[in-house]
């Protein structure tokens, strides 16, 4: 709720403090936030290894911390060197620390469990967006240099708050985490059992390769939408908020819904061919918008939200059955980073291929976004036909004197 919470106040006021407060152009904001998200690519990545060796739960505090110490160090961000620093901290700790999250959700539960409380995260985590970003209207509203900086600093120690609950996961998980980890290092025992390396696992390359493609979804609601919205469609700028607003309230409503069944990758890799289809139904109507009268235009972009917003929703459920369940338990952190990498990669690649497809070249660009979408989420459910016909290796389990050491 903390992380949430400040998460919606820092997006709603960082561009307008980059740009007013700190005087950087919009240019060199983008440029250092696509420097800072290959910095995230590599945290995804990191935060799984240091997981397994450390374990989730203190990786996802230490880089909680981080994370919020950046945030707090853009109040003293004054030219673009500082600025680009201060983001490259601040995205890789955040993508560490999505990665530990992951890594301790694949460890603690399993089955259906692991994916329904994922689903429960992301609507606590939509809500409390939601409501960082009606916060932050008082600092729009007041508009100073002083309201921008105070927002900044309260974004800093309420990100930091979201550390202390985290703080109790240790007695909980401690044992769990040391008996599925692999032993390393001078700990490691001989005939300890070591889980599959992810960069050897076609499957799950393959998978997360193409769910990276669906995540690319993002980008329609905070790149494309907006700017299809001011400028090709005859709707009004207002229609940008209640666009967002129907987002957040049905991945509020069906979010968990949607979930159930997708710990079978059969089901999850069918959620994500789903996913695909109605994101191209939603990338045709988004095109016809541009084309019609103002009332017309409405109607239409409400359609193409709630067709986008379902897409989502079924990508996101299929997307963390498939991550979860093609893993290998005795290297889940590994997994999980690569997993996040491909979420991290696609983050960063989302606004310009938005852009460049559907906002340069309108209903030819949205054509080919919506078949991206559809041929990727068919994709995805061949996988995942095939990896549920596979046979599956059982690792031997860990010697228990082993396990006792670990403990």
């Amino acid at each position: 709720m903390a992380g949430s919470l400040s998460t919606g106040l820092f997006y709603s006021v960082s561009a307008l403090y980059f740009t007013t407060v700190i005087g950087l152009s919009a240019t060199t904001v983008g440029t250092g936030l696509t420097i800072a998200g290959a910095a995230g690519v590599a945290g995804s990545y990191l935060g799984g290894r240091l997981a397994d060796r450390f374990g989730p739960d203190r990786v996802q505090q230490a880089a909680t911390v981080v994370q919020a110490l950046a945030l707090l160090a853009y109040v003293a961000a004054d030219d673009v060197v500082s600025f680009v620093l201060v983001a490259c901290v601040a995205v890789a700790s955040r993508a560490v620390q999505g990665t530990a999250k992951q890594t301790l959700l694949a460890r603690w539960f399993t089955g259906p469990d692991r994916v329904g409380v994922r689903a429960r995260l992301r609507v606590v985590t939509n809500v409390f967006i939601g409501l960082g970003t009606a916060l932050a209207a008082l600092a729009l509203l007041v508009g100073t240099a002083a309201a921008y900086r105070t927002t900044m600093v309260v974004v800093g120690f309420v990100a930091l708050a979201a550390a202390v609950p985290l703080g109790g996961l240790r007695a909980r998980v401690v044992g769990l985490t040391e008996a599925l980890r692999p032993l390393r290092g001078r700990h490691a025992a001989p005939d300890a059992p070591r889980g599959r390396s992810p960069l050897r696992d076609r499957t799950y390359l393959t998978s997360t390769a193409l769910t990276s493609v669906m995540a690319l979804q993002f980008g329609l609601q905070n790149v494309g939408v907006p700017l299809w919205v001011a400028h090709h469609t005859a709707a009004p700028d207002v229609m940008v908020s209640v666009l967002l607003l129907t987002n957040t309230v049905l991945v509020a409503a069906l979010q968990v819904r949607a979930s159930r069944g997708t710990h079978e990758v059969v089901t999850a890799g069918r959620a994500v061919r789903r996913a695909g289809l109605l994101l191209a139904v939603a990338c045709l109507v988004l095109a016809a918008s541009g084309s019609v009268g103002v009332v017309a235009a409405i109607v239409l972009l409400l359609v193409a939200e709630v067709a986008s917003t379902a897409g989502e929703i079924l990508s996101e459920a299929g997307t963390w059955g498939l991550a979860f369940e093609l893993a290998d338990p005795l290297n889940a952190g590994a997994y999980q980073g690569v997993s996040q990498m491909g979420y991290s990669i696609a983050g960063m690649l989302a606004p310009l291929v938005v852009t460049v497809t559907a906002i340069e070249h309108g209903t030819v660009g949205w054509v080919v976004l919506g078949a991206v979408f559809a041929t990727a989420g068919s994709l995805v459910a061949v996988v995942a036909a095939r990896a549920s016909r596979a046979p599956v290796a059982v690792p031997a389990p860990a010697p228990t004197g082993a396990v006792e050491a670990s403990a």
